[in-house]
């Protein structure tokens, strides 16, 4: 009988909680993951079926993908953001995650040059995905503590400081330059909203990869990395794409030809001439450029300025938390967001090496689909606590005193 009431208790709980919704955050993540179901349908009918599969099979994958999302991001939505910070659950999450990134070095096969999943025959899991959010979650937690003391990350943070060094190593062994630049570009601007100087924080941010762009360029036109495997494959690509058209640079030329076809208002949905066999896994890395052909620079735009919408609500929702823990969540959370978009649309515009990254709620995949859906219920938590305390306790949502906020 007390479990039943219990679990009513609970239930009514999560149901008085939907009219503290943040619909900027809700309607934004449901039509871009709409979206996202459309073009992946649109852009793997065609070769499925040339392939003997059905049509609606990635359809049918996708769909059960935002299903489990919306289902992550009701769950995390009313997880009380207080278990995040508990001793064991850091400890454990260190240890699950960790152990991932082990085993898909070990026992995983390489795919394209690069070992980044582990089958499980029904479900492929992809731990630098996981990484993100480990990374977003631990970090806040240790910063936000270490700031309460009034010492320094960078100096006062040594156990923290190894697992980032052991974890990056482990995606660089995969290798998965994609996913460390990502993972390091949140570790990053965490690291500089907590308590780092900014100017030695951007020298990190754009100096160091500018050094590295312009080394590994001269040792590509050197001829030292002749041969050197898939990951310089791609860099030669993106040097010089037509020059290797029918190799290498083959799959940025058919994303220009894409990109080219569809103009302003595109061919239509389901025209896309680029996905019949031309741009590889047309679903996943290149979807924009299937999108872009389609639904041409205008639908292309919506998309990104709705994502842009999302990730603007983020980090304001990240101004107005009265702790350094939620604000820290927030913001590395939009940059997740950020830095996967520029990557990938960098990537099929030729403006960046191609990286294998998924765009955020569009692309094809399941673990990129639920972590990504996770990271969004975490943020719809801290916004619905703030206006919890603004509608029922009367709680400004920005504090009235200056200096630090809480932890």
């Amino acid at each position: 009988m007390k479990k039943k009431k219990l679990r009513f208790r609970k239930i009514r709980s999560v149901w008085n909680n939907v009219r503290y919704l943040d619909y900027y955050i809700l309607v934004p993540y449901l039509a871009l993951c709409l979206v996202g179901i459309v073009m992946v349908y649109s852009a793997s009918a065609s070769i499925e079926m040339q392939n003997g599969g059905t049509p609606l099979g990635y359809l049918v994958k996708q769909t059960i993908y935002v299903v489990m999302g919306v289902a992550v991001i009701a769950f995390m939505a009313n997880y009380p953001l207080r278990h995040y910070r508990t001793p064991r659950f850091l400890r454990d999450s260190t240890l699950v995650v960790g152990a991932l990134l082990v085993i898909v070095l070990v026992f995983s096969r390489a795919v394209n040059g690069a070992k980044g999943w582990i089958s499980l025959g029904f479900f492929n899991i992809q731990p630098v995905e996981i990484c993100k959010l480990y990374f977003i979650l631990y970090l806040a937690d240790r910063m936000a503590k270490i700031r309460q003391r009034g010492q320094h990350f960078t100096t006062d943070a040594k156990g923290p400081w190894l697992i980032i060094a052991v974890f990056l190593g482990l995606i660089m062994i995969q290798p998965d330059i994609g996913g460390m630049a990502i993972n390091g570009a949140i570790i990053a601007i965490m690291l500089l909203a907590a308590d780092y100087k900014w100017g030695v924080g951007l020298e990190i941010i754009l100096v160091l990869p500018a050094l590295g762009y312009l080394g590994l360029e001269r040792l590509v036109e050197s001829g030292l990395l002749q041969g050197g495997g898939y990951q310089v494959a791609r860099f030669v690509a993106f040097l010089n794409p037509f020059g290797n058209a029918s190799g290498s640079g083959n799959q940025l030329v058919n994303s220009y030809y894409a990109i080219s076809n569809g103009g302003v208002f595109g061919v239509g949905l389901g025209n896309s001439i680029q996905k019949m066999g031309y741009l590889p896994e047309p679903n996943t890395d290149f979807i924009m450029s299937i999108t872009s052909e389609e639904l041409g620079l205008v639908g292309v735009t919506a998309i990104l300025v709705t994502l842009l919408f999302l990730i603007c609500r983020i980090i304001q929702v990240g101004v107005r938390a009265d702790s350094l823990y939620q604000t820290l969540i927030c913001y590395g959370s939009a940059t997740f967001f950020t830095i996967e978009t520029l990557f990938n649309i960098g990537g099929v515009l030729g403006l960046l090496p191609i990286t294998g990254v998924t765009f955020p709620f569009i692309s094809y995949g399941g673990s990129s689909m639920l972590i990504l859906s996770a990271t969004v219920g975490i943020i719809m938590n801290i916004s619905m606590q703030q206006n919890r305390d603004r509608l029922v306790m009367g709680k400004p949502f920005i504090p009235e005193t200056g200096g630090v906020k809480n932890v």
